[in-house]
């Protein structure tokens, strides 16, 4: 027989770690059960949707709750408090296709509002965003078409949804006429060109709204650090080769007057946060500033100041197990010197979710908030940026 199981009629309580008997490697513990309000736990509570009024009311009552529920209501709290810092400079990067998701009119709300200073995007984005804002539209895709048919016929499909190539044509008119203008003794650069596009739709396209025309009236400059990467970049390589088969000067791009003009702005706040749609190049190339500051320090000896983002907010599905930037936690960050832990003050918030759930719901309560009569609003003394 199994010791322990007979020759006693009386069942042995447990030892605690110590007793020189009846412990063996294994064994569990007299545990010492606590009392979770003694130990100042905090309570979740029910999602009572009788209680709920408002997005913001719901989203409230989701960081109530668990899992990615949670952290959605938590995510509003860290983007109400960047709004709300007077002291806070904010910088939104933007990968994935979220313009031909719609979500546009979100990004031009938070520049409109005074919340985003600073704008780092795929080129991709921004081009789409320009079919938007001149007043082009997307389309559902019919998934009984084949994609052998969809390039026949001249529509590009992203997932669910249709770019038709005359859109890109439609963009690629506004394109010609900015880059026709420009001097080439200027050299351009990505938060210059996207400058004088949104220039040139604030003269052109009536009260139709978009990103571009938003940060070009707000003073937000917009960065794409792989501008090469998108119809924007072909655009302009074709315009070199038609002005070179002209007789005429070639454009010259120069991506690190975009570095230098993004750190240069960086360095004058008094405090950083950062909204990270996705991942990618736009969140590197921004989560780079904190590690460019330092080597500037420590391998040149310039005189700058370490700085790092005090705030964050993240959405994106991805894991973190694959080993990408995409997913990586902004914890990882601070180990590269790009953010502030949150020993030392920073604040951060970070949804896995489809960013086209997550964006509009986060965006919506916080807005809500700051409407409130007798609210505190968002943030005076916007930082403007002018080119």
């Amino acid at each position: 027989m199994k010791q322990g199981n007979h020759g006693s009629s009386h069942p042995q309580s447990r030892k605690a770690p110590g007793h020189e008997h009846g412990v063996h490697a294994g064994d569990g513990v007299d545990r010492r059960l606590h009392n979770p309000i003694a130990d100042r736990l905090t309570p979740l509570e029910p999602l009572d949707l009788n209680k709920v009024k408002s997005v913001d009311d719901l989203v409230r009552a989701m960081s109530k709750t668990a899992f990615t529920g949670r952290q959605l209501g938590e995510a509003a709290d860290v983007l109400e408090a960047m709004a709300r810092d007077e002291e806070c400079f904010v910088v939104l990067t933007l990968s994935g296709a979220m313009t031909v998701a719609k979500q546009g009119l979100i990004v031009t709300d938070l520049i409109d509002r005074g919340i985003v200073n600073a704008v780092v995007s795929t080129g991709a984005l921004m081009a789409h965003g320009l079919v938007e804002a001149t007043g082009r539209a997307h389309f559902r895709y019919n998934p009984e078409v084949s994609d052998e048919e969809l390039y026949e016929q001249g529509y590009n499909r992203v997932y669910d949804t249709l770019e038709p190539e005359q859109n890109l044509d439609d963009v690629e008119e506004v394109m010609s006429a900015v880059l026709e203008g420009w001097d080439h003794n200027e050299i351009m650069c990505s938060y210059k060109l996207n400058h004088a596009i949104g220039e040139y739709l604030a003269g052109h396209t009536g009260d139709q709204r978009g990103i571009l025309k938003s940060a070009h009236e707000k003073g937000v400059p917009v960065f794409v650090p792989a501008f090469s990467d998108s119809e924007l970049g072909l655009d302009t390589a074709l315009n070199n080769r038609f002005r070179e088969s002209t007789g005429r000067h070639k454009i010259r791009f120069d991506p690190f007057e975009d570095l230098e003009h993004f750190a240069a702005t960086l360095l004058r706040q008094k405090k950083l946060g950062i909204i990270t749609i996705g991942g990618g190049v736009p969140r590197n190339w921004s989560q780079q500033f904190g590690p460019f500051c330092e080597l500037r320090h420590r391998r040149l000896g310039e005189n700058v100041p370490l700085k790092r983002y005090h705030y964050g907010l993240r959405i994106c599905p991805e894991p973190v197990y694959w080993g990408g930037l995409s997913g990586s936690p902004y914890s990882e960050a601070i180990s590269w010197g790009k953010f502030v832990p949150p020993a030392e003050g920073g604040r951060f918030g970070e949804v896995f979710v489809d960013a086209t759930v997550g964006l509009p719901l986060i965006v919506a309560a916080v807005f809500e908030r700051l409407d409130k009569k007798g609210s505190a609003g968002v943030k005076k003394g916007k930082k403007m940026v002018r080119r």
